[in-house]
């Protein structure tokens, strides 16, 4: 029991939003490193889909002893529990609007948060122009040992998009791509609540961190203040980038790619229209779309493409709404339709 020469550590007005489906294998050293930071967090809302394992009952004993081992300091437990699966984005964007606390952490089932990540962060948020903090992480086995590698450089983040993001200057990085991670974000309640719902074609922390940035509010902290599992099984990961894999991202085929670049840069025209419509932010996001359009709308046919992008590079709109020569190659080599295996019918 806590006692007057150990005493309680102090609680922060902090959740964590944590989604889980069939995690017993990782949850446990998860769930621990949440409930061990100084300060704890005053609440854990888990959003469960439909676990058919023990992931319900290892959150609930580890919650149960933490708060026996510090009764002057209780973590509250708050558990969604479903028959159904609702999936990711759906699980994540219920769980963050059960959470009551001023400020939330997002959490996957398998990560492990590094001592002293919460008292590192908060004081960010002591600056009221803050909405949403991210940071580096270290990629970890499933073993937890490091890789060797860091999140943002598997990202293949530049300098100039971290100092942008560093900085404030958000917005015109996330245009092009995201670069957030929603297991390494912390963020006000207030933010998560004007941001839902959440797009169909968005997941929700590249939506999180597009609202923040629309703001001026979303900031980097470049140091790694998460442990970033990768073991095969995660929902959404991450891994050292290789000149195979860069090809493979390369020749993702259009059918697939360009409508769902359509629908996001669709979805952020509508909202912003509604919510800043007089901004820069939206005329950039109209362009975004424009450009967008103009993609996908490319010939399926690779030669007749050249036209339309030699147009998108002479205007700048590859520089400004994408990566530059990496997106104007994907638009030379990508094919039209995934290739499928030839039917042995006759």
């Amino acid at each position: 029991m806590t006692s007057a020469s150990n005493p309680a550590p102090p609680v922060a007005d902090v959740s964590v939003a944590m989604c889980t489906h069939n995690g017993a294998r990782f949850v446990v050293a998860q769930i621990e490193s949440i409930l061990w930071q100084v300060p704890r967090p005053r609440e854990i809302v888990v959003g469960d889909d439909a676990s058919t394992d023990a992931t319900l009952a290892i959150v609930r004993a580890a919650v149960d002893e933490s708060n026996r081992l510090h009764v002057g300091s209780p973590v509250s437990l708050v558990v969604l529990e479903r028959s159904q699966p609702l999936g990711v984005v759906r699980n994540f964007e219920e769980t963050l609007g059960a959470c009551t606390s001023s400020l939330v952490a997002l959490s996957d089932q398998d990560d492990l948060w590094p001592e002293g990540r919460l008292a590192r962060l908060l004081p960010l948020f002591d600056d009221p122009s803050v909405s949403l903090v991210h940071t580096d992480a270290r990629l970890v086995d499933a073993h937890g040992s490091d890789l060797g590698t860091r999140l943002l450089a598997a990202l293949e983040a530049s300098d100039d998009e971290l100092e942008a993001l560093e900085r404030g200057a958000g917005f015109p990085v996330l245009l092009r791509r995201n670069l957030v991670t929603g297991a390494t974000v912390l963020l006000r309640k207030d933010l998560a609540d004007r941001a839902m719902p959440f797009p169909e074609s968005w997941v929700h922390d590249e939506w999180l961190a597009m609202m923040a940035a629309v703001e001026g509010g979303l900031r980097l902290l470049r140091e790694p203040w998460l442990d970033y599992r990768q073991h095969g099984g995660n929902a959404i990961g991450a891994s050292e980038v290789t000149w195979g894999r860069r090809w493979e991202r390369l020749r993702e085929p259009r059918d697939e790619r360009a409508p769902r670049l359509v629908a996001r840069a669709s979805a952020l025209v509508e909202r912003l229209t509604m919510t800043r419509p007089e901004s820069r932010e939206l005329s950039d996001a109209r362009g975004k779309l424009a450009h967008e359009r103009h993609r996908a709308g490319l010939s399926s046919w690779q030669l007749l493409r050249l036209p339309g992008i030699a147009a998108g590079v002479i205007s700048g709109r590859y520089r400004r709404y994408n990566r530059g020569a990496i997106d104007i190659l994907r638009d030379l080599v990508q094919p039209a339709t995934r290739s499928r295996p030839r039917s042995t019918r006759p």
